[in-house]
C-alpha cells in the first residue's frame, strides 16, 4: 500500500528525528571506520554496501532502530485486531500474555506450545524479511482426537519464531456425573426477609431436613446470603415484614383448613352413592418429598416449553426418556411409599416415579392446549398406577402412558350388548381407574364398575363423574393462591452435545467389544463405513417412537444389501437406553442372545460395525440408541 506524498514526508521527517535522537548517524561513521580498518587495511579490497549492512546488523545497530521505532509492536497490534485467533488458538509473544479463551471446566485439556524452531538448514542463507515485503513462510497444522488447528504464518528461517499455542482437549473431567443422581433435600426458601436487612444484606442459617420417610431427620444446614442490588430507595421496618408474613401463613392456613372441611363432607357424600366406593383409588390429597400433604390438583399447571418441545407427542418422548425409579422403603412388606415429588424435585434427579411422570406430561399437555387429566387406577393384578388421559373436543378418549410416550385410543364396551355383537378390543394395560383431575377439576368415577375397559367418559354426566367445586380447587391449587404452593420452574435447555456424546460412546463401545473378544480369543476388524449405513436406522426408530410413524426402512435395507457381499451374512442388533454410561449399557446388551452372537461372531472375513445415536431432550433428557452389527461369510 502506498503512501500520499504528504504523509511520505511526514514519515521521512519523523525518522529522521528518530534516527538523530539516537545518534544513528555517528554509531554508523564508527562502525564504518572500524571495518575499513580490519576489512580493507590487509587485502585493500572494495568494501560493498552488503558489507556494511553485514557489519551493522552484527553490532545490533539495525535492531536497536527498528525496536525504536515499534515497527513491530504495530504490526502485531494491527493483526490481532484484523484478524482474532479462534477460542482454541491463540497466541504467545514476549513478555507472554495469555490470550482468553473458552474453557469448559468439566473437561480435561493439553496445551501445546511450539516456542521455537531450530536447524531448517535449508533456509540457513534466506534474508531477513522486510517490511511489507512479500516472504516465504512456516505453517504448522495439527491434527489431535478429530480436531485440527493451524498456527499463524511465520517467515521462513533458520530459527523460525512460531511461538504459538494450542488448546487440545483431551477427555471429560472424571467430575463429569454420568452416575446416578439422588434427591438429599428440598427447601422452599422464603427470600424476603433482605426486604428489612440493614445495608441491604443479610444472612440465614437454612436447616436441610431428608426427603421422603427422613423427612424429619437433618440432613446438613446451609449458611446463606441475601443481598438486594441495587440498594432499595427505602429499607421496610423488620415489623411490618414479619407481619405480612404472618397474615399470608394466616390465610393460607384458613384456606387449607376450609378446604379439609369441603373435602371431608364431598367424601362423606361419595360414600353414599355406593358403599363399594370406598375401596376406589380416589386421590384427594397427597404427600410431596417433604412430608407434606397437599390436594393433588396443586401438581398440575399448564405448563409451556417454549422452544423446547414443539408437539405434544415430543412432550410424550420427553417425558418418557426421564428415569423410572421408585420411592424407596425402608424395611420390608412390598408396600409403595407415598411420594409425589414436586416439579423442580423431580427435573433435578431427572428421575421419579409414574406419578411424577404423568404429572409433568399433564402439565406440559394443558400447556399445548389440551384437555389433560391424571388418572389415577391400576394396572394388572391390582398394582397401583397413574397415567394421562386426553379429552377431545368430540369427546375422544386418549390414554398416554407417561413412562413409555405410548398412546391408546379409548372405546367402552357395552356389556348389554348381545354376544353377536363385535366389542372393541382394549390394548392399554389398565383396568381400574378411581378419579380424573387437573389443575381446575377434580371427579371421581361413579359409575356401577370401575373397570376401565367399561367406563364412559361423558365428564359432564354427574352421574357418572362427581365432581369437587371448581372455586374450592381454585381456592388452594391456582398460582398465588397460597404461599405454600411452591412455584413451577421452567424447563432448561439441555447441556449435552448430541454429536460429541454420540462419539465418545461409540468410541467407548469399540473397546468394550474389543476386549471382550480378545478374551473369546477373536480378533477385531471394524468396518467403518458399515458403523455409518446403521445411523438411519437409528434416528427411523427415535421417529417412530416420538411419531408414532415408521420411515426410510426401504433406505436402510437397499443400503446395506450394497454394502455386504454376495455370499456374506448381515446381522444386526438394536436397542435403547435413556442413559449414557457404556460399561453398563454393554453389560445389558450382553445379556440379549442376539446381541452377544454378533459381538462373539466367528467366521471367515468378519466385520463389526457399532453406531450409537444420542437425541437429547430438555433437562439433558437423552434417549440412547445402540446398534450393533456384523457380516460374515459362513463356512460349514
Amino acid at each position: 500500500m502506498s503512501l500520499p506524498p504528504e504523509k511520505a514526508s511526514e514519515l521521512k521527517q519523523i525518522i529522521h528525528q528518530q534516527l538523530t535522537k539516537m545518534d544513528v548517524h555517528s554509531r554508523i561513521r564508527e562502525v564504518l571506520a572500524e571495518t575499513i580498518r580490519e576489512e580493507l587495511a590487509p587485502q585493500h579490497q572494495q568494501l560493498s554496501e552488503e558489507d556494511l549492512m553485514k557489519a551493522l546488523i552484527r553490532r545490533g545497530i539495525i535492531d536497536d532502530v527498528v525496536k525504536e521505532l515499534n515497527f513491530m509492536t504495530d504490526m502485531h497490534d494491527r493483526e490481532v485486531t484484523s484478524t482474532p485467533k479462534p477460542s482454541t488458538h491463540f497466541v504467545d509473544r514476549q513478555p507472554p500474555v495469555l490470550k482468553k479463551t473458552n474453557i469448559d471446566p468439566t473437561r480435561r485439556y493439553l496445551y501445546l506450545q511450539v516456542l521455537s524452531g531450530k536447524a531448517f538448514l535449508e533456509h540457513l542463507q534466506e534474508p531477513e524479511p522486510l517490511h511489507g515485503q512479500i516472504c516465504s513462510t512456516f505453517t504448522l497444522c495439527l491434527h489431535f482426537r478429530n480436531q485440527r488447528f493451524r498456527s499463524k504464518p511465520v517467515p521462513c528461517a533458520c530459527e523460525p519464531d512460531f511461538s504459538d499455542g494450542f488448546l487440545l482437549e483431551v477427555y471429560k473431567d472424571s467430575l463429569d456425573t454420568s452416575g446416578e443422581t439422588t434427591l438429599v433435600a428440598s427447601y422452599f426458601l422464603e427470600w424476603r426477609s433482605v426486604l428489612s436487612a440493614e445495608n441491604r444484606v443479610t444472612t440465614v442459617a437454612v436447616e436441610l431436613l431428608g426427603v421422603g420417610t427422613e423427612s424429619k431427620v437433618s440432613v446438613g444446614v446451609l449458611d446463606i446470603k441475601l443481598e438486594m442490588y441495587p440498594k432499595l430507595n427505602k429499607t421496610l421496618s423488620q415489623e411490618i415484614v414479619n407481619t405480612q408474613f404472618a397474615l399470608e401463613r394466616q390465610k393460607t392456613a384458613e384456606k387449607e383448613r376450609l378446604f379439609l372441611v369441603y373435602a371431608k363432607q364431598w367424601w362423606r357424600e361419595y360414600l353414599q352413592i355406593r358403599p363399594s366406593h370406598n375401596t376406589r383409588l380416589v386421590k384427594i390429597f397427597a404427600q410431596d418429598e417433604n412430608g407434606i400433604s397437599r390436594p393433588v390438583c396443586s401438581y398440575i399447571r399448564p405448563l409451556r416449553a417454549g422452544r423446547l418441545l414443539d408437539t405434544p407427542r415430543q412432550a410424550a418422548r420427553f417425558v418418557s426418556v426421564l428415569g423410572y425409579e421408585r420411592a424407596p422403603v425402608i424395611g420390608g412388606g412390598g408396600g409403595k411409599q407415598e411420594q409425589w415429588c414436586t416439579l423442580l424435585a423431580f427435573l433435578c434427579t431427572n428421575k421419579g416415579d409414574c406419578e411424577d411422570h404423568a404429572n409433568l406430561l399433564c402439565s406440559l399437555l394443558l400447556g399445548f392446549g389440551l384437555e389433560a387429566f391424571i388418572c389415577v387406577g391400576t394396572k394388572a393384578k391390582g398394582v397401583p398406577h397413574t397415567w394421562v388421559m386426553t379429552y377431545g373436543i368430540d369427546g375422544t378418549v386418549t390414554f398416554w402412558e407417561s413412562l413409555t410416550g405410548h398412546r391408546y385410543s379409548h372405546t367402552p364396551i357395552k356389556p348389554d350388548d348381545p354376544p353377536a355383537v363385535e366389542q372393541p378390543k382394549a390394548l392399554y394395560p389398565y383396568r381400574t381407574i378411581g378419579c380424573i383431575f387437573n389443575h381446575h377439576k377434580f371427579l371421581a368415577n361413579c359409575q356401577p364398575s370401575e373397570a376401565v375397559e367399561v367406563c364412559v367418559f361423558d365428564l359432564h354426566d354427574e352421574s357418572k363423574w362427581k365432581p369437587m367445586s371448581g372455586d374450592a380447587i381454585k381456592s388452594v391449587c391456582s398460582p398465588g393462591a397460597t404461599t405454600a404452593l411452591p412455584p413451577f420452574p421452567p424447563l432448561c435447555v439441555s447441556s449435552i452435545d448430541a454429536a460429541t456424546t454420540s462419539n465418545e460412546l461409540e468410541l467407548q463401545l469399540r473397546v468394550l467389544v474389543a476386549e471382550h473378544r480378545k478374551d473369546l480369543g477373536l480378533a477385531t476388524v471394524w468396518d467403518d463405513q458399515l458403523s455409518y449405513l446403521l445411523s438411519p436406522a437409528l434416528a427411523a426408530y427415535e421417529l417412530e417412537r416420538t411419531t408414532g410413524v415408521s420411515s426410510g426402512n426401504e433406505e436402510f435395507q437397499d443400503a446395506v444389501r450394497r454394502a455386504v457381499p454376495d455370499g456374506h451374512t448381515f446381522k444386526g442388533f438394536p436397542i435403547h437406553f435413556v442413559y449414557r454410561n457404556a460399561r453398563r449399557a454393554f453389560a445389558t446388551c450382553l445379556r440379549s442372545p442376539f446381541c452377544e452372537e454378533i459381538v462373539s461372531c466367528r467366521g471367515d472375513q468378519v466385520r463389526l460395525a457399532v453406531r450409537v445415536r444420542v437425541f437429547v431432550y430438555p433437562e439433558s433428557a437423552c434417549a440412547v440408541w445402540i446398534m450393533f452389527a456384523c457380516k460374515y461369510r459362513c463356512i460349514l
